[in-house]
């Protein structure tokens, strides 16, 4: 099999697992904010952070031994405008809430029959070309020249590498102060102890993460068609994916299309298998409005803060760049905005049916 053909076929099966996990175990930051926030239950958040431990302690241990050159990628450069990664992750956040569910979320809701997650799916593809590559792009890219700057230290190892210390004991200082934190975060909630669904959903999304960057980053190092180093990350990938199912002829199959392929298919097939397919949809006009708007917020920022809560927040995060602690740390504020405070999305009242007495 050549390379590329490789890569695909990884892409899809980390999809698969991706799409499972996503289902039985309802793996999502958003849900995760709003079980901490509005439900006193932190077992999914706890799961949320055991997964970045683990994507950092394995993606380091890659680096490290020089497997993959985490430095290729997008998260890992030198220019970078940290109000626009901050932006980005604000109207992500709280698009999140406005949809019940980030990009990763939809794909594993549609797969189980979640007719509401089509319409997310769709808008925000559509929103991130239009972001991307389309009418708001110059805005974007305005936004970003007018901000951007050059730093010398674009990561926490590379921080402590301007303090006097060596590379390698740089990453391994930074990667374990990183991973022994959130360790203790997760497990000091008893109840997150004692729920080993969770504890299992944290290491293997973890786990899948450093699958990506061995996928793209090792078996991918092509000399003459090299592929992108990138891992799981779910905005331009949802965007590529519509723009293939469109116009197929003349474009290619990356890793990206093929992991979004795989975790609507992975859900779907485990839902089918778990009794869990159901078919659903908007209770109302005003649902999808709301639903359909923080779709378009979540393309809008994803782009702009070089990924989602899976993109930055795990992917990134794993990388130890700073850039992503800019745009993880937007995120959380917006999905906390979205979730307490002024700004809370409340939730929908129930409508009456055409027809039906008045209450």
């Amino acid at each position: 099999m050549e390379v590329t053909q490789i890569v695909i076929l990884a892409g899809l099966v980390i999809g698969l697992v991706y799409g499972a996990v996503g289902l039985l175990s309802g793996f999502c930051l958003m849900s995760s904010m709003r079980g901490l926030l509005a439900e006193g239950d932190g077992r999914l958040v706890r799961s949320y952070a055991l997964a970045i431990a683990v994507a950092i302690a394995a993606s380091q241990f890659l680096a490290g031994n020089g497997v993959v050159d985490l430095g290729k990628s997008i998260y890992l450069q030198q220019s970078f405008s940290v109000p626009v990664l901050f932006l980005g992750g604000l109207l992500f956040g709280y698009g999140m809430v406005l949809s019940n569910g980030c990009g990763s979320r939809a794909l594993v809701l549609l797969g189980r029959g979640n007719l509401r997650s089509f319409v997310v799916v769709i808008v925000l593809a559509i929103a991130a070309q239009m972001m991307l590559k389309g009418l708001i792009a110059p805005a974007r890219i305005a936004l970003v020249q007018a901000s951007q700057m050059t730093v010398s230290a674009n990561s926490l190892p590379s921080v402590l590498v301007m303090l006097g210390l060596t590379e390698s004991l740089s990453r391994t200082l930074a990667a374990a102060a990183t991973v022994i934190a959130l360790m203790l975060f997760a497990f000091a909630h008893p109840a997150f102890r004692r729920s080993p669904g969770q504890i299992a959903a944290g290491v293997v999304v973890g786990l899948l993460v450093a699958g990506g960057w061995y996928v793209t980053g090792c078996l991918g190092a092509d000399d003459f068609n090299p592929v992108p180093v990138t891992s799981l990350t779910f905005i331009a990938p949802i965007a590529d994916t519509l723009q293939y199912a469109m116009l197929s002829t003349g474009l290619t199959l990356n890793f990206g299309i093929a992991t979004v392929a795989g975790v609507f298919a992975g859900s779907l097939v485990t839902a089918l298998a778990t009794g869990r397919f159901k078919l659903e949809g908007y209770s109302s006009p005003r649902h999808m409005l709301r639903s359909g708007s923080g779709a378009a917020l979540m393309g809008v920022g994803g782009v702009m803060a070089f990924g989602c809560s899976i993109g930055q927040g795990l992917t990134g995060v794993s990388t130890l760049a700073l850039g992503s602690f800019v745009a993880l740390a937007g995120i959380l504020l917006g999905t906390a905005a979205g979730l307490r405070g002024a700004l809370r999305v409340h939730p929908l009242k129930p409508t009456r049916e055409a027809g039906s007495p008045a209450a």
